[in-house]
């Protein structure tokens, strides 16, 4: 093993990675799936910052590193525990790092021995997200890290092309939508996926929509795909589709056309709780306005769950995009006597 003298005083796991000589990038992979800059999270490690993105009090973070000589980075996908302000839980940090340099030292991308697997394997802060995630995951890596898409890119990118056998979709592999999705700035590709849109099946377009909820795109696709959902709230018993359509604008939701069709959908009558959160989960860009959050807040007590209120509510102050406007709204002479009562009895338990 790598001599780990050099390792003993090292206090955050970016020391960690500037030591161990790698070529690393960040993500985070809780809400969405995007970049973390390596300046905002050395604050977040120091505590000068609250992770940006938490999930369920957690941050979930995918570290890609590797030595310069090496193309082929190697993953570590991590669940660190945030304190109720958002900063990160440095004891569980500082676990994390002591469990990697006594398996690895230094050297983090050194061949691994029976007894260093086991170490490795028993750290409880390692995850396996979502499937889903992952392909996105390992496509924004290919991407930036200028490699080549998988096999499975250039089928779906024919299905699109071809223009007519939309139902012959079975050769088409998730792999290669997130590839494609993945680069949707490039070439024509946004083009290509904007003609197809009409066109493809609820197979398809699922997949797709997963896809397109961790990349920002051009205007005219944001717009069709807004188009599109306005479409699918209008039919009854259409939830899934509209709750797929509504995901695919997630990294677009701080955009005005996407706040537009949020107030639209939270200006009906009922919203489904299925809607309601997806909106909290992956859209909450379009909710950091007082008059939209309160409106939001609202639709979650018609439905009549406070359990299902009491989660998203405390999920949502631990964003710190939200934070603030959650306060304006609690602290709003405009609130409802319903709303007043479901947050004095959410004070009242903790």
């Amino acid at each position: 093993m790598t001599d780990t003298a050099p390792t003993a005083n090292i206090a955050t796991l970016s020391e960690l990675l500037k030591l161990s000589g790698s070529q690393y990038r960040l993500y985070d992979i809780g809400r969405l799936v995007s970049k973390l800059p390596k300046e905002q999270f050395e604050k977040v490690e120091l505590n000068q910052l609250p992770y940006p993105t938490p999930t369920q009090g957690c941050a979930c973070i995918a570290i890609a590193f590797w030595q310069k000589q090496s193309s082929q980075p190697y993953l570590w996908l991590l669940k660190l525990p945030l304190d109720e302000r958002g900063l990160l839980n440095q004891g569980a940090r500082n676990h994390f790092i002591a469990i990697i340099v006594e398996a690895l030292g230094a050297d983090l991308t050194q061949e691994t021995s029976k007894k260093q697997e086991e170490l490795l394997s028993i750290n409880p802060y390692l995850f396996t997200p979502a499937q889903y995630k992952l392909a996105s995951l390992n496509s924004k890596i290919k991407v930036d890290l200028k490699q080549q898409p998988s096999a499975y890119f250039s089928p779906f990118k024919e299905y699109l092309s071809h223009g007519s056998d939309w139902a012959n979709w079975q050769g088409v592999g998730v792999q290669g939508i997130t590839d494609f999705i993945a680069r949707i700035k490039h070439d024509n590709h946004s083009e290509l996926l904007l003609k197809a849109l009409p066109y493809l099946p609820d197979e398809v377009l699922s997949p797709v929509c997963s896809a397109l909820e961790n990349e920002q795109y051009p205007v005219a696709l944001i717009d069709a795909l807004v188009s599109a959902l306005e479409s699918a709230l209008i039919i009854p018993d259409n939830s899934v589709k509209a709750m797929q359509l509504l995901r695919s604008l997630a990294a677009n939701s701080d955009h005005i056309h996407v706040r537009k069709v949020v107030g639209q959908l939270l200006s009906n009558q009922e919203v489904s709780s299925e809607l309601l959160i997806t909106l909290s989960g992956r859209c909450w860009q379009a909710l950091a306005d007082e008059k939209m959050l309160m409106c939001y807040f609202e639709h979650l007590l018609s439905n009549n769950d406070l359990p299902l209120f009491s989660s998203i509510f405390k999920d949502l102050v631990t964003i710190p995009l939200i934070r603030p406007v959650a306060f304006q709204c609690i602290r709003s002479e405009d609130r409802s006597p319903a709303l007043a009562q479901a947050i004095g009895q959410l004070f009242s338990q903790t």
